[in-house]
């Protein structure tokens, strides 16, 4: 449920609106409400909010100074205007302090009913992107300290993405242990990094086999000990009857990171024949072989094909493509569970990257679903089935699109002719519709203006040759729309947040 807080200084509209609305019904509860503006102001800084009714002409203080006081401790709340005057410039001031709409007393019930399901779906986007990011982030992270550890990145690359992700080691030396568990590796990764948030550098992942690992940063002279005490620590607070810890040698970092974490996987392979240990340490071999590694071969990007696929909505290649390629892949020496695991929601982020690609941010939430099926698939069989309705998801989402003919035409013609010169005039004259018209339809039916889809989806389309092809960045601006190479840059910047130049140089 969502929080809604009313001001008005009559106390029978915010009464009266209580008793009119069936609150529940749209997913909102009053929280709280409040007779004028300080009044409000105060109880909103300790009062649970998530949309603010309030009326404009108030004592001590009006509805838009509270609006504008507000926004500078709680932007992100969303705000209805009510008002007893049909004032211009009260629309205006209400429109550049981003309300969600400005309704004349005495309130036509429906019209504040249709603003409520907006608001709603609003604040129900906003919290499943806020999900995706950051489950999406953990995935990206997780996956690059797994590369590292497995030796499939090179320790530049490894080195540049980990301050990307402001991953920083302050120690020259480094040990890794894994943790293994019946309950798996995501909930043990999560409470092993409560045990270990006093530990300062010490990182905790969930490795993509199904453990969970942690890196621990030694100074110089520390080693077996302090390795040792992080170990025993975990094994203490986490107190699980199936845990297993596996200790990995110590050596510089980054680059002893592959050995140590084989190592520690190779000390596990101990709990078979002594089932009452908790904590082992890896014995090299007597003749001084070195230690086996757990390695797996990178794999091809699934994802780019599929994507494709997914975008020529051909279901029938999908399934069978999506079916042969995880049989092949679970054949594969060296492939684990947990490998296989990753594999496949990677390729269900690519799906959403689709999605999003063409402005369908609201249906994320199907793909979610999708992606703790993967996570909680028990067989091959399932996983694979898991991924083919992901793609069947997809496909259909993208068939289902419930914007105007003609803001789906303008889509269609950015997607084909996004590196010729493109605007509302242009595209207005060709479909027979004011461009000032076309300018207001694309941003309420795409939640952008014209200009910044445009400039983003020419930027998606840079970054996509800037990883892929081998072209000047100066030919590149001009591939995509951008024919004063100065402008791209500045564009490129402001969306990407790094130069074309830097980024390439991430690939």
């Amino acid at each position: 449920m969502y929080n809604v807080f009313l001001v008005d200084d009559e106390p029978f509209i915010t009464e009266g609106l209580e008793d009119l609305i069936d609150w529940a019904s749209f997913g909102l509860k009053i929280a709280g409400s409040a007779q004028d503006g300080r009044e409000a102001l105060e109880a909103l800084k300790h009062t649970p909010a998530d949309l603010l009714i309030t009326d404009i002409s108030m004592p001590e203080m009006t509805g838009l100074e509270l609006i504008r006081r507000i926004r500078e401790v709680r932007p992100e709340l969303k705000v209805i205007v009510l008002s007893g005057f049909n004032e211009f410039d009260y629309l205006k001031e209400g429109m550049k302090l981003g309300i969600e709409n400005y309704l004349l007393k005495p309130i036509n019930v429906e019209e504040l009913e249709a603003t409520l399901e907006g608001v709603t779906e609003k604040l129900r986007r906003a919290e499943r992107e806020e999900k995706f990011d950051a489950f999406g982030a953990r995935i990206i992270r997780d996956n690059v300290l797994h590369r590292w550890l497995t030796g499939q990145i090179s320790q530049a690359e490894f080195a540049e993405r980990a301050g990307l992700m402001g991953l920083t080691f302050r120690h020259p030396r480094l040990a890794v242990l894994i943790l293994r568990a019946e309950q798996g590796g995501d909930e043990l990764a999560r409470r092993a990094e409560e045990v270990l948030e006093d530990e300062g550098d010490c990182v905790v992942f969930r490795d993509m086999d199904g453990d969970a690992a942690v890196v621990v940063p030694l100074a110089e002279g520390e080693g077996r000990e302090r390795l040792l005490s992080v170990a025993r620590k975990l094994e203490e607070r986490l107190g699980d009857a199936g845990l297993r810890i596996g200790a990995g040698g110590a050596g510089p970092l980054p680059q002893h990171g592959p050995a140590s974490r084989a190592e520690a996987k190779k000390a596990l392979e101990y709990a078979l024949v002594d089932p009452e240990r908790r904590l082992f340490e890896y014995a090299p071999p007597a003749e001084g072989g070195a230690a086996e590694g757990a390695s797996v071969p990178a794999r091809a990007d699934l994802g780019r094909e599929y994507a494709r696929l997914v975008l020529a909505r051909d279901q029938g290649e999908l399934a069978r493509r999506i079916g042969e390629d995880f049989a092949e892949l679970s054949r594969a020496e060296g492939m684990t569970p947990g490998e296989l695991q990753n594999l496949a929601l990677g390729v269900c982020a690519d799906f959403r990257a689709v999605l999003r690609e063409v402005k369908r941010e609201d249906d994320g939430e199907p793909l979610l679903q999708m992606l703790e099926r993967i996570r909680a698939a028990s067989h091959m069989e399932e996983l694979i089935e898991a991924v083919r309705r992901a793609a069947e998801e997809t496909v259909g989402l993208l068939s289902r699109d419930n914007r105007s003919p003609v803001i789906q035409q303008v889509l269609g013609h950015i997607a084909a002719h996004y590196g010729e010169e493109l605007s509302l005039k242009m595209l207005g004259s060709q479909y027979h519709i004011h461009p000032v018209y076309l300018g207001q339809l694309f941003h309420k039916e795409t939640g952008e203006t014209f200009t910044d889809y445009l400039n983003k989806y020419r930027i998606e389309r840079a970054k996509e040759k800037l990883r892929t092809t081998s072209q000047k960045v100066q030919d590149i601006s001009r591939s995509v729309g951008y024919w004063e190479t100065g402008y791209f840059y500045k564009q490129f910047r402001k969306y990407v947040g790094i130069s074309p130049m830097e980024y390439k140089a991430l690939q």
